[in-house]
């Protein structure tokens, strides 16, 4: 892919990201505190999906799994 293209495509994310925001209405300064406090809570959404998803699906797993009648490994079926 032509590396003009690629830039052409970036800066048109960034102006579509800009016009869904309306921050390209904002001042300088206005424009780094929003972009600021956007990353800073997109990294903690990111962060708390990789610490706690995995433990919520395996807790409703094993939930789910005693609700539909797993038989535990010991069972003796008569």
């Amino acid at each position: 892919m032509d590396v003009k293209r690629v830039k052409d495509y970036l800066y048109w994310l960034y102006y579509q990201y800009q016009l869904v925001t309306c921050s390209y209405v904002l001042e300088p300064w206005e424009q780094s505190m929003f972009h600021t406090i956007t990353v800073t809570v997109l990294a903690m959404v990111v962060y708390t999906a990789y610490v706690f998803v995995p433990i919520h699906v395996r807790l409703a797993l094993q939930f789910f799994s005693q609700i539909f009648g797993s038989q535990p490994q010991g069972a003796v079926l008569n």
